[in-house]
Parts: C-alpha cells; sequence; structure tokens
C-alpha cells in the first residue's frame, strides 16, 4: 500500500465527506440552528461516511482493520478534531458573521485533514 495511493484515495473520499459535511452546516446553520450544533451535525454526517470508506479502501491492508478498536480510536481523534473545527467556525461566525464562516470551512477542515491523515495511517485504522 503505497503512500501515492493512500493519499489520492484519501483525497477523493475527504472530498465527498467534505461536501456531505459543509453542505448539512450550511443547511443546518441556514435554517437557525446555531453554529455549534450545525456544525458538529455536518462533521457527524461526513465522519459515518469517512470512516467505513476510508477504513475499506483508503487504509486497507494486512495490517488494518475497521472493527470496534479502530471505531473507538476514530471516536477519539474525532472528537478532538471536531472540537478545533467548532471552535474556530464559532470565532469566524462571532468575529466575521455566518457566510465567511461557511467560506472558512473548506480551509479550516482541510489543515484538519491533513493531521486526519497522518493519525488514520499511523494509528486509527492499525490492527
Amino acid at each position: 500500500m503505497t503512500l501515492f495511493r493512500q493519499s489520492r484515495h484519501y483525497l477523493i473520499i475527504g472530498g465527498i465527506q467534505w461536501l456531505v459535511d459543509w453542505a448539512v452546516m450550511v443547511m443546518l446553520s441556514h435554517a437557525g440552528v446555531p453554529m455549534v450544533a450545525a456544525n458538529i451535525g455536518g462533521r457527524v454526517s461526513g465522519a459515518l461516511l469517512g470512516f467505513w470508506l476510508n477504513g475499506r479502501i483508503t487504509f486497507a491492508g494486512d495490517d488494518t482493520r475497521v472493527g470496534g478498536r479502530q471505531l473507538g480510536r476514530f471516536i477519539a481523534m474525532w472528537l478532538c478534531t471536531t472540537a478545533v473545527s467548532t471552535a474556530a467556525m464559532t470565532t469566524i461566525d462571532a468575529q466575521l458573521g455566518l457566510k465567511w464562516a461557511w467560506m472558512a470551512k473548506l480551509p479550516v477542515e482541510a489543515l484538519l485533514a491533513m493531521v486526519g491523515f497522518v493519525v488514520s495511517r499511523h494509528w486509527v485504522y492499525r490492527r
């Protein structure tokens, strides 16, 4: 399993995840849901999709697995990145407004995805 192959799959699946995450966040916040809840709702929807796809496609190998232990590790990583993402989104919303928060979602999540790739590759999906 090459780093290039994993990176390519992670980017493709991550793009799909991000679109789901962003769309849910925008729909919820546009409907009047507070940014904290809207961002968490978006991240949950993207995470549900990404955990399974990345485990089965991106990081699939003899030394990896998609099971209970990996789900626990994924949840720990997800909680940390969600806290950072939500803090960033609520700060941007409070300081600059809702539309800026919508636009800032991509760069914030892209930075967190880089961290997520390394943590997933070396810890989350390991047996």
